[in-house]
């Protein structure tokens, strides 16, 4: 009896293999019907956009105005507010998808993929299919993982303990006392969910964080940042962020929330790291009712030991700890991404490696990285496809893939 392996029946697809049917893979699939391409999603959850839908709190709304989030082709609903619900962008994900005909293969975890060379195909394992194809587009993401990480003493606290992907709602966690470990956008925005609900957050500030203010009169501060960017050098549109924010907010180092000496948008471009967007969260840290902690130094049965010498009882706690790539897991024999799952060269020349490989989703900055990655994307390969003549060259290894 042979092998699960041997066993597995065999698909060639005509255009890329596209791994993840979040707004990466939808926005590259999407632009590949623009160029009549066909392609084949696989998706390891049974819905679109599974991180938005099953991994979002409640109150999230999207962080920029809509039109700095929109996909390709298709732009928001005019009905929808300048900044969209988390509910409002599912529906928006999922008319995206209804326009073009994406239809993803549910529930489909990819097991491995790599490329083999006797072929010049990539081979593409699932729990009960392989896929082959000359294409292969990696659009899980910098986000496929919730990332926690090591804490001393952790393992030792015998009350609830979440991570922010698993995170609803502040109603969970009513008059109680909970330590929030991250400040960046979802520390501080479920501390501010939690005092909506007569919790006391404490949260836990161990790295520097830029906050701005979402708007500056009226206008989004990221959209002021972009439009000075065109036309000054980015030290000195920091700078004009900073003194502003400084004016509108006040200093957040009085508060235990210490900035980074790089500005908020050079940091962002060089690192990745988003500066948090004050929605209501510092008005709570200056009312006293988020409390501002140093680092953690272990968990403790019943709460945590802090760097400054202090300790605390928690009743629960939250881990804002983001996110990670989950690429090397699955990737095999490649070395177009680093031990991190992040394509080793930098935007803007990232969406593209060897031998057919492409990556969306990886730019570190946002759905308007995305959006640029996959319109690249898509009219490489269709330029591909329009100088091969034997378009079934696929077909023609099945056989030897079937026997190897």
């Amino acid at each position: 009896m042979g092998s699960s392996k041997e066993q597995q029946k065999c698909e060639c697809v005509d255009g890329p293999i596209i791994v993840g049917g979040g707004p990466s893979g939808l926005a590259v699939a999407a632009c590949l019907t623009q160029h009549g391409v066909p392609c084949v999603i696989l998706e390891r959850s049974d819905c679109i956009a599974s991180l938005w839908q099953n991994r979002t709190y409640d109150r999230l709304k999207l962080h920029l105005p809509k039109h700095f989030c929109e996909l390709p082709l298709m732009g928001f609903p005019h009905t929808f507010p300048k900044y969209p619900t988390k509910y409002q962008f599912i529906s928006y994900m999922e008319s995206y998808a209804s326009h073009f005909n994406i239809k993803p293969r549910f529930n489909q975890t990819v097991q491995s993929a790599e490329f083999d060379p006797s072929s010049n195909l990539w081979v593409v394992r699932t729990q009960d299919f392989r896929y082959v194809s000359h294409w292969l587009v990696v659009a899980t993401g910098e986000n496929a993982e919730p990332f926690v990480p090591r804490i001393p003493g952790i393992d030792l606290f015998h009350r609830p303990i979440a991570h922010t992907s698993v995170y609803k709602s502040g109603s969970e966690y009513k008059n109680q006392k909970v330590l929030v470990i991250g400040c960046g956008n979802s520390g501080m925005e479920v501390s501010l969910d939690l005092c909506r609900y007569n919790a006391t957050p404490h949260m836990v500030a161990r790295n520097t964080v830029h906050v701005l203010p979402r708007e500056m009169l009226g206008f989004s501060t990221f959209g002021i940042a972009m439009a000075l960017y065109k036309w000054l050098p980015i030290k000195l549109v920091d700078k004009f962020l900073l003194l502003a924010t400084n004016f509108i907010l006040g200093n957040t180092n009085h508060y235990g929330i210490k900035r980074p000496k790089t500005g908020p948008i050079e940091l962002k471009l060089a690192t990745g790291k988003t500066p948090v967007l004050d929605v209501g969260q510092l008005a709570q840290i200056k009312s006293g009712n988020i409390k501002v902690m140093k680092g953690v130094k272990e968990i403790t049965r019943n709460g945590a030991k802090f760097m400054d010498g202090q300790e605390k009882e928690f009743d629960a706690i939250i881990l804002a700890t983001g996110y990670k790539s989950n690429v090397p897991t699955w990737l095999k024999g490649c070395d177009f991404f680093t031990e991190d799952g992040m394509p080793k060269t930098p935007f803007p020349h990232g969406w593209k490696g060897e031998h057919g490989l492409y990556a969306v989703g990886f730019t570190r900055r946002g759905l308007q990285g995305t959006s640029c990655d996959a319109i690249k994307i898509a009219e490489d390969i269709a330029a591909q496809l329009r100088t091969v003549k034997d378009k079934s060259y696929c077909d023609s290894h099945i056989i030897l893939l079937n026997n190897s």
